[in-house]
């Protein structure tokens, strides 16, 4: 891609086996950056493959966000394998299953809070812990269209995104001087594994249509774009925001 903007660089992913993850890490490497992915599903060694064939670096260290552990031998794994790291792109996330709130069973919720929350809360204090030693870095998070409104029989999900909304803020306003900036992103209705389920059905295709002005679902190439200009120089100014990424969905 023209400029290679991220040659010389490193960047570390979590959720990088499909999806968004998949498409970020991909224009990642197409932009130069040297990829550690991190993500308990085997398909990041197919999102590897991609990158190598196209002629870019990537590598993946199987990594569950739930543990904070995990996430530290991440970030050391990337900087092991790359010498540095110089942004990290936490995407890595669930979505339960809808249903009302009254019905949601505590073993579904516990995961919300431990991968949709906490997963981020602690690649946070790993890549932070990184960049005070080495000077500074950028960090997305990713969040949702549901971190800003609330849809029903998604509360479990609605609540936890609200919540990396807000540690985000928190993040951002924390290191803002020690050259660390923490941005996050919004999307909206986007088709990946995770909401393939939603995509095939014509009963949801039809009522979310019908109230977005785009009338159709993002690619999770769409969504990469922003991702790569957060963590830029580019955006050297810009902290503590969530990026809405969402056809319109929230303007309507």
């Amino acid at each position: 891609m023209a400029g290679m903007i991220y040659q010389g660089k490193a960047v570390l992913v979590t959720g990088g086996a499909t999806g968004i993850g998949r498409a970020a890490c991909v224009a990642f490497a197409g932009e130069g950056a040297k990829v550690m992915i991190g993500d308990v599903d085997a398909r990041a060694e197919e999102t590897v493959a991609i990158i190598r064939k196209a002629g870019g670096d990537a590598d993946f260290t199987p990594t569950d966000v739930t543990d904070p552990a995990a996430l530290e031998a991440l970030v050391a794994a990337c900087v092991a394998r790359y010498g540095r790291m110089d942004a990290a792109f936490n995407n890595a996330g669930v979505l339960p299953p809808q249903r009302p709130l009254h019905e949601v069973p505590p073993e579904e919720m516990a995961l919300a809070v431990d991968v949709d929350f906490k997963g981020v809360f602690y690649a946070l204090q790993s890549e932070i812990r990184h960049f005070l030693k080495v000077g500074g870095g950028a960090i997305v998070n990713t969040a949702s269209v549901g971190g800003l409104i609330a849809d029903p029989n998604m509360s479990a999900y609605v609540a936890m995104k609200h919540a990396v909304i807000g540690l985000t803020k928190a993040a951002a306003i924390e290191y803002a001087q020690k050259n660390i900036r923490v941005n996050a992103i919004a999307p909206g209705f986007v088709v990946t594994p995770m909401t393939q389920h939603w995509a095939d059905s014509e009963e949801f295709r039809s009522a979310f249509f019908a109230g977005n002005i785009s009338g159709r679902a993002a690619q999770p190439e769409e969504i990469a774009g922003t991702v790569l200009h957060l963590c830029s120089d580019a955006a050297s100014f810009v902290n503590g925001a969530t990026f809405v990424i969402d056809g319109g969905q929230t303007a309507h």
